[in-house]
């Protein structure tokens, strides 16, 4: 089974961006060899490229706090398992104390590392990190595995806070929303939107080896096209009817699966 998401506001299009970037980066720092340890590092900047834009510390402290309040509300709520809910809000509370816990704007530490900078400018140019162009980097991956893991542990101190926030904040959205078995007749599907409160993340669940969705989708209405490659030419529809599956997921202290 194949899963899509897609994202309906710039927020959770952010969180997506974050949180697949701290997947790969923290792959490739595990893994350890120094070509994994120039992607993780290239992923680890692109990471600081994303939040430095708008305050996404206090976004982030917003939606924790609010989700805090609607699963308040679910504690006198006897059909609840409340140690999986108790397991939850404390997992809310460490990742805000966290995330105030420091003072600095998101990222502001490796800002401040000149050599960090120094590569960061030089991977804006097409193969600029040769060890010609920058000595000093090739010295760095030349250091051995554990130094270089070493560096990542107090480089990324500071971000994972935002990392196990995002990650919270994405399970709860994700774990919202009713399951519903549908199928795009001749490959596409649409369905108008209602309701007070704007969907925030569409999943689709497919069990097929050929066809991919692509989605067009607002507060209104969702449009879905399933397409297959032709790796000559230009993707194609796909003309049978497809089965698959579908959330629309949107937090409210009571969502299910």
């Amino acid at each position: 089974m194949s899963s899509y998401e897609f994202p309906f506001n710039e927020r959770i299009r952010t969180y997506l961006r974050l949180e697949d970037l701290f997947v790969k980066m923290l792959h490739h720092i595990e893994i350890g060899h120094e070509i994994n340890h120039h992607v993780a590092l290239i992923s680890m900047l692109q990471i600081l490229d994303l939040i430095d834009r708008g305050d996404l510390k206090v976004d982030l402290l917003q939606e924790l706090d609010r989700h805090k309040v609607q699963l308040s509300f679910l504690q006198t709520n006897p059909n609840i398992d409340h140690n999986a809910l108790a397991s939850t809000l404390s997992s809310l509370d460490r990742c805000a104390t966290a995330l105030r816990s420091d003072h600095q704007k998101l990222g502001q530490s490796l800002r401040e590392n000149d050599w960090l900078m120094s590569v960061k400018q030089r991977t804006s140019i097409p193969g600029g990190v040769c060890e010609f162009d920058l000595p000093s980097y090739r010295h760095w991956l030349y250091l051995g595995i554990e130094r270089r893991k070493q560096d990542f542990a107090h480089w990324l101190a500071k971000l994972m806070p935002m990392y196990e926030s995002i990650r919270l904040i994405l399970q709860l959205l994700r774990g919202s929303g009713q399951v519903l078995s549908l199928v795009a007749h001749h490959g596409a599907y649409q369905q108008q939107l209602s309701g007070h409160k704007p969907a925030q993340l569409l999943r689709i669940e497919i069990d097929h080896d050929e066809c991919f969705p692509e989605v067009s989708a607002n507060k209104y209405a969702i449009n879905i096209r399933f397409q297959r490659l032709d790796f000559v030419q230009r993707p194609k529809g796909c003309e049978q009817d497809i089965p698959f599956k579908m959330i629309v997921c949107n937090f409210t202290g009571a969502g299910h699966n």
